[in-house]
């Protein structure tokens, strides 16, 4: 999902009775999880787009520390 950042991506999930769309970060040593919800428009809300992209920010922020440490 560019719009979230790159690699970053949504994966969806058929349950019995919902759709899961989980979106990820794919990292060179982990996989970050932004955010888990029920799957419930075509298009994803520009609120869970906002949660996504400050949970990213927050994730490659604290990576840097701990480069530095």
């Amino acid at each position: 999902m560019p719009s979230i950042g790159g690699r970053c991506h949504e994966l969806r999930v058929n349950d019995q009775n919902k759709t899961w769309r989980l979106f990820y970060f794919l990292d060179s040593d982990a996989i970050a999880i932004l955010e888990i919800g029920e799957k419930k428009t075509q298009k994803t809300p520009q609120a869970t787009m906002t949660v996504c992209q400050k949970r990213l920010k927050n994730y490659e922020e604290a990576k840097k520390h701990l480069k530095k440490d």
